[in-house]
């Protein structure tokens, strides 16, 4: 069985979505899934974020499903209680980090200072989000706050396109990249979910060509 790291380093890009309507759950899943991504971080900041959760992690059980901007404690109980494999937020928030260590929850907090970074440090986290990443100083800021944290991962996201992908995932201090261009909105709306599946198979193969 691999470890929850070891299956993001794998994939290398992580699809962060939306959805405003629980109906494109299983046919954006679908679309992931086909197209070589079995993964998703599904934003909880939509009513309809629960109810995709639950639905994507009973059709696809290995599929690596969690949820996105986490902001409470209640949240992280709604979510894992629908299938989540995995917490995410936007900032550090010790509660929800401490809540979730507890019950041994996997959660990748979001850290753009040293001072945040130690505080996943001293709670024995190795791998932290970073965001809004290309707002918050990008790879180059990624780098200097690696430095002295040798023991850390990061999985950016924020501002991540396919056009400086490569960017990132040539530093080994990336473990992934969440990204929303091949799962955007509009295309999700209109049911576009063909392009959505070619879209993630690009994403797939730069990945994989960056990495070797």
């Amino acid at each position: 069985m691999k470890s929850m790291e070891e299956q993001f380093k794998e994939v290398g890009v992580v699809p962060v979505v939306v959805l405003n309507d629980a109906k494109d759950a299983l046919p954006l899943a679908d679309a992931l899934v086909e197209g070589g991504l079995p993964c998703a971080e599904v934003t909880f900041r939509t009513d309809a974020a629960e109810e995709s959760i639950r639905l994507m992690a009973e059709k696809y059980p290995d599929m690596l499903v969690g949820a996105g901007t986490v902001l409470t404690v209640d949240q992280v109980d709604r979510a894992v209680g629908a299938g989540a494999k995995f917490i995410v937020s936007p900032g550090f928030d010790p509660e929800i980090v401490d809540y979730c260590i507890s019950k041994e929850i996997p959660v990748f907090p979001g850290c753009i200072t040293p001072s945040e970074v130690a505080q996943a440090v001293k709670r024995g986290l190795k791998v932290v989000k970073f965001f809004p990443a290309e707002q918050a100083g990008g790879i180059a800021m990624i780098k200097a706050m690696a430095a002295p944290y040798t023991m850390v991962k990061f999985m950016p996201t924020g501002g991540i396109s396919a056009k400086n992908l490569r960017s990132y995932l040539e530093c080994d201090k990336i473990l992934c990249c969440g990204g929303s261009w091949m799962v955007k909105g509009d295309l999700i709306k209109a049911g576009e979910f063909d392009k959505i599946r070619e879209m993630t198979k690009e994403a797939v193969a730069l990945a994989a060509e960056i990495r070797g």
